[in-house]
């Protein structure tokens, strides 16, 4: 019998993805959406033809069915996708259960004369489509963070630039605070740059730096070695008087490390290791 019902939702296919159409523009969270209608459109459709093809009365109670595969396949990259594009868990959440409605509104066209028989295909269908839509809420989440530390990747990227100041010296000014995760991209991104360049200073400039504690002494002791190992001098500037005054109270030992309060100190100390000069040329005047 299940499976009857489940031939006579596939014949009224074109009624359900017209009707789930229609629910899906009148729902107040899709007011912002920025899909057009023809894309929303073609979208549906091929969700509700796979469902409609994937579905039967076996995997209609067991939502684990390999028979489902293509189903929650296509449901997991639509979600993933529609995460990127920055759609909100609400509007996501709506587009699948408003689907449910149109199902069961279908479902009510077919056996509305025996209301026993529709309250348990009721239940059944609203379950089988709250996994589906548990199952999108899960992918959507997953999709947010991949989004989100991509994101995080890139502007860790940006935040940390290497600056060639000048032949054989390289800065590299740090602002915001230091983890172990941000000291990993400092650390790579510096490296790369001595090799890129053949430098053989580089600054670590971080007046930037909110506050400097153990954790980020260490951090930047782990910058230092690995620099050095790369043949390269580090001086670490931007070194302000309450840093020190930490710095002292923690008992954290710089004394291996070469520091300056400020960049311009720190430069001036390069251009000596390479017995370079710079001077303020006066311009004649005519």
């Amino acid at each position: 019998m299940e499976q009857n019902i489940i031939d006579g939702l596939k014949s009224k296919k074109d009624q359900i993805l017209k009707q789930w159409l229609e629910d899906q523009s009148s729902a107040s969270e899709y007011s912002n959406n920025f899909n057009t209608h023809e894309e929303l459109e073609s979208q549906s459709s091929e969700l509700v033809d796979i469902l409609l093809n994937s579905i039967n009365e076996n995997n209609l109670k067991d939502y684990s069915s390999s028979d489902l595969e293509p189903l929650t396949d296509y449901v997991s990259s639509l979600t993933i996708s529609r995460a990127r594009q920055g759609f909100s868990p609400r509007e996501t959440a709506t587009y699948i259960f408003t689907l449910k409605d149109a199902l069961l509104k279908a479902l009510n066209d077919l056996i509305s004369n025996d209301p026993s028989q529709l309250y348990q295909l009721t239940i059944l269908i609203s379950k089988f489509v709250d996994n589906i839509g548990i199952l999108s809420f899960e992918t959507f989440i997953t999709g947010r963070e991949d989004v989100i530390s991509q994101q995080s990747d890139e502007m860790a990227e940006l935040s940390t630039p290497v600056i060639r100041v000048w032949n054989g010296i390289l800065a590299m000014p740090i602002i915001g605070t230091l983890d172990s995760a941000r000291t990993q991209v400092v650390m790579e991104n510096l490296l790369q740059g001595i090799v890129d360049t053949g430098s053989s200073i580089a600054i670590l400039d971080i007046s930037g730096v909110p506050a400097v504690d153990s954790l980020v002494a260490q951090h930047l002791i782990k910058t230092v070695n690995a620099t050095r190992l790369m043949g390269a001098e580090c001086i670490i500037s931007g070194i302000r008087p309450e840093i020190a005054q930490t710095v002292v109270h923690l008992g954290i030992d710089l004394s291996q490390m070469i520091t300056k309060a400020t960049l311009e100190s720190a430069l001036k100390y390069a251009f000596n290791t390479l017995q370079l000069e710079v001077k303020r040329v006066e311009k004649k005047s005519n």
